[in-house]
């Protein structure tokens, strides 16, 4: 990687940026909030960003960290005069999703706070990309941040995660249960506080009047292809279970997977070990429960029909456009599957206030975002029911 250099730390190799090193993150001074040159700074940023088009991912977060945008979030707090940074947050990011690591460290940065950020174990392009453009701008006249972004990466190494976790004042782990049990070994500092981002799962609500009347279906099957196979359902935001709504629901729903899987053949390179595994997962669920196989013209699209579906169905959850469906006959029969891991209901023809209504009525343990359909990526500051630059600053109380 360019502007990047390998450490050594014991039996662990440390991958750290040029421009600055976690010492030096552990002695900056807190910000404010949405500080004006950390807002220059991503601006900047954003325009490197926003012309990578092999990566659209890339280009998402780019336009994301835009001044302009970035304002906007800001005008969701009335309270920043009186909010510094906590200090320093280390982040522990997710090992199968390439650009988590830059919106965990957008927020921590913004929030006013120095960021020690574990990288994905895997190597992405999409990581090279964009710490190369960081080094970039810290070689020229945003020297003075270089201190509050220190990137690093090695295997799970508790020594590591002692030395990083006895120094920061947050803790952001994003990844699965065993990577949270993992790192809660690691003991913090007497007031250091922890954020985590658990194994969650995300369904879609279709009303099937709607979609049938629908004149761009194309674009619909677009922007369900962009929340489920562009990230290989890898993203707790991707929908695991379709529920179909409505009167038309067998019509819809021959229109809506022939569009879906027409659109994955021409998109999506589907390995035969992949095939297999939904398979095989297929007959895993069968020898647990009641369910059945929806036919198909090829394996691009795997639909298990499903009659009840709850919590206990994600144990057999996959990915490579792997989905099971149920029929409902009002918003409330998707109570059983809104326990506390559920994070995003994603819907097409439903209204606002009709989901409104219903978290009201039923004030559901879990669906902590809903968006339309297409959006069940877009990052937000408040991410699974956290605000994100509250939970990392410290608010002053007094005279001023």
């Amino acid at each position: 990687m360019e502007g990047l250099r390998w450490l050594k730390y014991g039996d662990a190799v440390i991958l750290t940026q040029l421009a600055g090193n976690w010492e030096a993150a552990v002695n900056a001074v807190p910000l404010a909030p949405f500080d004006d040159k950390v807002l220059e700074f991503f601006n900047d940023l954003s325009k490197r960003l926003v012309r990578v088009r092999e990566y659209s991912d890339v280009a998402t977060f780019g336009f994301w960290c835009r001044k302009a945008a970035l304002l906007k979030e800001k005008e969701n707090y009335d309270d920043l005069k009186w909010r510094l940074g906590k200090g320093v947050v280390f982040h522990s990011t997710p090992s199968n999703v390439p650009v988590n690591f830059a919106f965990s460290f957008a927020a921590g940065l913004l929030a006013g706070n120095a960021n020690i950020v574990r990288l994905p174990g895997k190597d992405f392009e999409q990581v090279t990309i964009i710490i190369d453009a960081i080094n970039e701008l810290f070689a020229g006249k945003y020297a003075d941040l270089s201190p509050y972004l220190c990137f690093v990466k090695y295997p799970p190494d508790k020594e590591l995660h002692d030395r990083f976790s006895s120094v920061c004042d947050v803790r952001v782990i994003w990844g699965g249960d065993g990577t949270i049990n993992e790192l809660r070994q690691s003991p913090l500092k007497p007031r250091a506080v922890e954020l985590t981002f658990a194994d969650r799962y995300s369904i879609a609500v279709i009303n099937a009047d709607e979609y049938i009347k629908a004149s761009d279906k194309p674009k619909i099957a677009q922007d369900f292809y962009n929340d489920t196979y562009f990230s290989d359902q890898n993203a707790c935001t991707s929908p695991r279970i379709i529920f179909w709504i409505g009167d038309c629901k067998k019509e819809a729903k021959k229109a809506f997977w022939e569009s879906v899987r027409v659109l994955a053949k021409e998109k999506y390179d589907l390995a035969p070990v992949q095939a297999v595994g939904k398979l095989a997962m297929f007959y895993k669920t069968a020898a647990n429960m009641p369910v059945s196989f929806m036919d198909t013209e090829d394996c691009y699209v795997t639909r298990i029909n499903v009659n009840n579906a709850d919590e206990g169905l994600m144990r057999f959850k996959y990915n490579s456009g792997f989905y099971f469906e149920q029929d409902i006959n009002e918003l409330k029969d998707i109570l059983p599957i809104c326990g506390e891991r559920l994070q995003t209901l994603i819907y097409y023809g439903l209204s606002k206030e009709k989901l409104t209504e219903f978290i009201a009525e039923y004030r559901p343990k879990g669906i902590d975002r809903t968006v339309p359909m297409g959006k069940s990526m877009d990052f937000t500051l408040t991410w699974d029911g956290y605000d994100l630059i509250r939970q990392l600053s410290r608010k002053i109380i007094g005279n001023f």
